[in-house]
């Protein structure tokens, strides 16, 4: 109950304990009970100046104390990473950004690469690594949360990776790491679209597809902690080839390196003449809008095959909410009409109403604030005693 409330009240800013109760389904007694327990604790404080109402006595608000330790969030990816420091309450105090050295590289240049990052954002809050209590890690991949290991990442050169266990050493402070898309979900939970949701989906087309689940207002990773890899499900057998090693995944039709493969085939371009793998998929843009066909087969071919996964997601889990994001959604060919009109056509004939499907194109710093979230509830955890199945959130 302390878990739930502290993390409503952090979602929601300020709250009442009226509105507290009503949120959570419980009785006002309870969230008094429990809020008189966090206050003596010093996590939670009553707001000075309590809003005016008719009559009666004014309801006073509460809010997370800000000022009891920071953390920092980390996003690792192909082309460049971030990283933002927020304190208790999770108001955003520093933000840093740095290009990415390699595509796939050792575990030593990867852990250089990010407690460089670390370090810049802590000198632009004029902080140091002591005034830290924990840093959250995401990167694109197989990563199992529990152990802090990454299964496999296209970022790194080995599998089998003890991530959490290397940076802890590495900066002296206790890590989270989890895969990129579930610090999506995150960071829509706390600060976006899903903090009014119980059931939600976030699908991300970057350089691979990924996806995060909230279902009764946590995250959801499996039996195992390894579920949710929408990029890797089988939309074709033996088809393409996918980074992940195996052939016919979704994300071999959807990803970034998939566009650029067909765009290098179908257009005749020469990668090594036409530039990066981002100017590329510009060009392939301003070709599709100018009417080029086979641009807009190229296109329209990933909408189908994105179609094809967000009905299995729908059929699947039934989410209220399924939110689209990441890079790629500044392709508005990816979720045309046609292509939401076919994910409904394919759920219609088993009777169920389609879920609203949203695009939330967020800055890169989202990715960054998802993983101080994970660092967020890690420590709340912690401070609260109180550990839920599976690790935290």
């Amino acid at each position: 109950m302390r878990q739930r409330l502290f993390e409503c009240l952090r979602a929601a800013g300020a709250s009442s304990r009226a509105d507290l109760a009503r949120w959570l389904d419980c009785s006002p007694a309870s969230v008094t009970s429990v809020a008189a327990e966090l206050i003596e604790a010093g996590l939670v404080r009553e707001l000075d100046g309590p809003r005016e109402i008719a009559r009666g006595r004014p309801p006073v608000s509460l809010a997370v104390a800000p000022d009891i330790t920071k953390v920092a969030g980390i996003k690792l990816t192909d082309d460049a990473h971030t990283a933002v420091v927020i304190d208790f309450s999770g108001a955003v105090l520093s933000e840093a950004t740095m290009p990415s050295a390699a595509h796939r590289q050792s575990l030593t240049a990867t852990l250089d690469e990010a407690e460089t990052l670390l370090d810049m954002a802590l000198a632009e809050a004029d902080l140091s690594r002591a005034d830290l209590s924990w840093v959250g890690l995401g990167l694109p991949g197989v990563v199992d949360h529990a152990s802090g290991v990454a299964r496999w990442s296209p970022l790194l050169t080995q599998r089998n990776t003890p991530l959490r266990e290397a940076f802890g050493e590495r900066i002296g402070l206790p890590v989270a790491v989890d895969n990129d898309a579930n610090l999506l979900a995150l960071a829509e939970l706390w600060f976006g679209a899903g903090r009014a949701m119980t059931d939600f989906a976030v699908v991300t087309i970057e350089n691979g597809v990924g996806m995060g689940l909230v279902l009764g207002n946590r995250v959801f990773r499996g039996g195992t902690g390894l579920g949710m890899e929408l990029g890797h499900t089988k939309v074709q057998l033996d088809g393409a080839l996918c980074r992940c090693g195996s052939r016919g995944c979704l994300e071999a039709y959807v990803a970034d390196y998939a566009l650029v493969r067909e765009a290098q085939t179908a257009l005749h371009w020469d990668r090594d003449t036409a530039g990066s793998a981002r100017a590329l998929l510009e060009t392939l843009y301003a070709e599709a809008k100018a009417g080029h066909k086979a641009a807009l087969s190229i296109f329209n071919r990933a909408g189908r095959y994105l179609a094809v996964g967000l009905a299995n997601v729908t059929e699947l889990f039934d989410p209220h909410l399924i939110i689209l994001s990441g890079g790629e959604m500044r392709f508005d060919f990816l979720y045309a009409d046609a292509v939401l009109a076919e994910v409904e056509a394919l759920t219609r004939q088993t009777g169920r109403a389609p879920p609203k499907i949203e695009i939330n194109a967020w800055g890169d710093m989202v990715w960054a604030r998802g993983a101080a979230a994970l660092a967020l509830a890690s420590l709340t955890e912690q401070l609260l005693g109180e550990t839920r199945p599976g690790g935290a959130p």
